[in-house]
C-alpha cells in the first residue's frame, strides 16, 4: 500500500465515488482528456497524488492490457482506499458511460439511427484540447528531469509520428533508460528487486489469453460465447481504441457475422461522442447482439481484466521506485507515454480547431484554467452549450 492508513482515512469511499462519477459524466474526448481531467482533480485540486506518483501510475497503465484511463482511475482508487477504493473508483468511472451508451443502444435498435450530437461536440472538442495541453505542460515539467529524458521523449515522439507500434515504443524507452542508467552508474548495483521488474514486464496477459483461447464458434450458446470474446479482448488488448475496432471487426463482423460493418461504425461513433471510457462501445454492440443481457455481459467481459491487472500490478509500483533499475525503467516509460499523449493531442487538435470560434473557445478555456483554476468539467459543459446554440 503506497499510503499509510491515516492517509487512506482522509478520503471517504463516498467522496471517491462522487469524483469518478463526475469524471465519467463529463470527460468527453478519449483517454488523453480523461487523464488530463484526473490530473487536475487528484493532483492539483485534492493533492491525493504528487505529479511523480501520478506519472508512475500513468506509466504502469501502459505496461498492462486494457483501457488506460479506466486503469488509471482504478489505480487512484487503490492508492486512496485500498481494495474498496479500487472497486469504487473503477465502477463509478465506467458506470455513467455504460448507462448512457445502453440507453442510446435501446433507441438505436428501436429507431435505427443515432442522435445528432455534432453541434455539442463542436463546442466540447476545443475545450478538451486546452485541458489536455495544460495537463501535458505540467506533467512534462515533472517527467523530463534531464537532457537524456528529453532526448528519449523526442525519440519516442518521432517514432510515434512515423507509425511504430505504441506498446513497443513504451517498452523500448523503458529498457533504453534502464540500460543507460545502469551503464552510467558508478555503483555496480545488482537487481535486488529484479523479480518485481520481471513481473511488471511480463504481466499475466499471456496466461489469461492462453486459458481463454480462441472462442469464436466454440460454444453453441451466444451469451457465454459473447462474454468470453470480450473477456479475451480485454485481456490481450494494448493500444488505442482503434486497436479495439480491429478486434471487433475480426471477431464479430468477419468471424461470427453477429453485426454488420455499418453497425460497427455506429458503435464506434457512440463510443466517441459519449463521455467516459471509449471501451463502452462494446455495451452498444452487446445490446445489438443480445439485448440487455448482451450489453451487461459484453461490458463485464471487456472491463474485468482491467481490475485484475491493476490489482496485480498496483502493489508493485512503490517497490519499483525503490529499485534503481526499475526506477530508471519507469522514467523512460513515463516520458514515452507523454510523447504518445502529445501525438494524440495534435490529432485531436487538427479535428477540433477548425475555425475562428473553435480557436477562440480553446484559448478562452486555456486562460480560465491557468488564470482562474476553473474546474474543467464546467468548461466542458460550457463548451457544449456554446456549440449547441451556435449550430
Amino acid at each position: 500500500m503506497s499510503l499509510n492508513q491515516s492517509s487512506h482515512e482522509q478520503t471517504s469511499l463516498r467522496e471517491l465515488g462522487f469524483l469518478f462519477i463526475k469524471l465519467g459524466m463529463t470527460s468527453f474526448g478519449g483517454p488523453a482528456v480523461h487523464i488530463a481531467m484526473m490530473k487536475e482533480e487528484v493532483v492539483e485540486r485534492r493533492n491525493w497524488l504528487t505529479e511523480s506518483e501520478f506519472l508512475d501510475y500513468l506509466g504502469a497503465t501502459n505496461l498492462i492490457p486494457g483501457p488506460n484511463s479506466t486503469e488509471l482511475a482504478i489505480h487512484i482508487g487503490y492508492h486512496r482506499r485500498g481494495w474498496p477504493g479500487l472497486l469504487i473508483a473503477g465502477a463509478c468511472f465506467i458506470l455513467p458511460a455504460v448507462l448512457i451508451v445502453w440507453a442510446i443502444a435501446g433507441a438505436y435498435v428501436q429507431y435505427g439511427s443515432l442522435p445528432q450530437v455534432s453541434a455539442i461536440l463542436y463546442g466540447i472538442k476545443p475545450v478538451v484540447i486546452a485541458v489536455v495541453f495544460q495537463a501535458l505542460w505540467g506533467l512534462g515539467h515533472t517527467a523530463i528531469k534531464s537532457f537524456l529524458l528529453a532526448a528519449l521523449s523526442a525519440l519516442a515522439l518521432a517514432l510515434t509520428i512515423a507509425g511504430f507500434n505504441e506498446v513497443a515504443i513504451i517498452f523500448a524507452a523503458g529498457l533504453i533508460m534502464m540500460i543507460l542508467r545502469m551503464l552510467g552508474s558508478k555503483r555496480r548495483e545488482t537487481f535486488p528487486n529484479k523479480s518485481v521488474l520481471i513481473a511488471l514486464l511480463s504481466p499475466p496477459a499471456t496466461k489469461a489469453s492462453a486459458a481463454i483461447g480462441v472462442v469464436g464458434g466454440a460454444l453453441p450458446i451466444v451469451l457465454p460465447q459473447l462474454f468470453l470474446i470480450f473477456l479475451k479482448i480485454g485481456s490481450v488488448l494494448f493500444g488505442s481504441g482503434y486497436v479495439l475496432v480491429a478486434f471487433l471487426q475480426s471477431d464479430l463482423v468477419e468471424g461470427l457475422h453477429w453485426i454488420t460493418q455499418a453497425q460497427l461504425l455506429d458503435a464506434v461513433a457512440v463510443g466517441q461522442f459519449t463521455p467516459g471510457p471509449v471501451f463502452t462501445t462494446v455495451t452498444f454492440i452487446g445490446y445489438i447482439i443480445a439485448g440487455n443481457a448482451g450489453a451487461l455481459l459484453a461490458t463485464l467481459g471487456i472491463f474485468l481484466p482491467a481490475f485484475f491487472f491493476v490489482a496485480v500490478s498496483a502493489p508493485l509500483i512503490p517497490k519499483l521506485r525503490r529499485s534503481f533499475a526499475a526506477r530508471a525503467f519507469l522514467d523512460g516509460v513515463n516520458v514515452a507515454s507523454l510523447a504518445l499523449m502529445v501525438v494524440v493531442t495534435w490529432q485531436l487538435g487538427r479535428s477540433a480547431l477548425v475555425d475562428f470560434t473553435t480557436v477562440a473557445l480553446a484559448l478562452t478555456a486555456g486562460f480560465c484554467l491557468i488564470r482562474y483554476k476553473l474546474n474543467s468539467a464546467w468548461l466542458v459543459l460550457a463548451g457544449g452549450i456554446v456549440g449547441f446554440f451556435r449550430l
